[in-house]
């Protein structure tokens, strides 16, 4: 029997990896992540590519009603679960629906209130020229989840010039990072800074990331480390 797309992360939280895309030359695994609400539906974040088996495992937890894209960098898969799912909301990060004029978004996340506020905190880290990425966390499994801004790649996994390049960029290390390009980034750093902050006030169990192995305790002292250089 092959194995299971969907993995539990916790208390109604799972994560699915699923194919590599490239970005700029540059190979990137994909990884999204599935919360059951208290309601009943499903929240997708970071949608990756939607097979059929995918699609099944996925039914199987319940009805995904909330689609949402954490930053403007992660939307290529949007339109596919869209499609699968007519009855479900679509959410925009700051800087998407410019980007994505073809996708027709039912609301847009930022630091307000959302309909998934009673089970998920977010908060959007402001003052990035590369992207807002809007990071949550999942008070039942005590999960922050990233996308983009925490990194962490194997030694092996690029090769050449790239291996080079992602070694000076911070994306291969002992621990997830910030990423040297995302750091020179930040214009507007006392944003960014009240933003960390607020993540680092949730008390973080857990942390997930798009692009890096999960980490799966002391995770706000996790979160303190890897923003060190920022709120020092």
């Amino acid at each position: 029997m092959p194995a299971k797309l969907v993995q539990p992360f916790g208390d109604n939280i799972w994560t699915v990896d699923g194919p590599v895309v490239t970005s700029f030359g540059f190979r990137y695994p994909t990884r999204m992540a599935i919360i059951k609400l208290a309601d009943g539906g499903l929240f997708a974040l970071s949608p990756i590519a939607l097979s059929e088996d995918l699609r099944g495992e996925v039914d199987a937890i319940g009805a995904v009603t909330h689609i949402v894209a954490p930053n403007s960098l992660h939307h290529l898969f949007l339109t596919e679960w869209q499609t699968a799912y007519p009855g479900a909301q679509v959410y925009a990060p700051p800087g998407l629906r410019q980007r994505r004029k073809d996708i027709a978004f039912d609301g847009d996340i930022g630091d307000g209130p959302a309909p998934w506020s009673g089970d998920i905190d977010h908060v959007a880290v402001n003052g990035n020229v590369l992207t807002t990425e809007v990071v949550c966390f999942h008070r039942a499994s005590g999960t922050v989840l990233f996308t983009d801004l925490l990194q962490n790649f194997s030694p092996d996994w690029f090769t050449g010039w790239q291996a080079m390049i992602a070694r000076l960029d911070l994306m291969v290390g002992d621990e997830p990072q910030v990423p040297r390009k995302f750091r020179v980034a930040f214009t507007n750093r006392k944003a960014a800074r009240a933003a960390v902050r607020q993540i680092l006030a949730w008390p973080a169990t857990q942390v997930l990331m798009a692009h890096g192995t999960p980490v799966r305790e002391d995770g706000a002292a996790f979160i303190a480390r890897a923003f060190q250089w920022l709120i020092r």
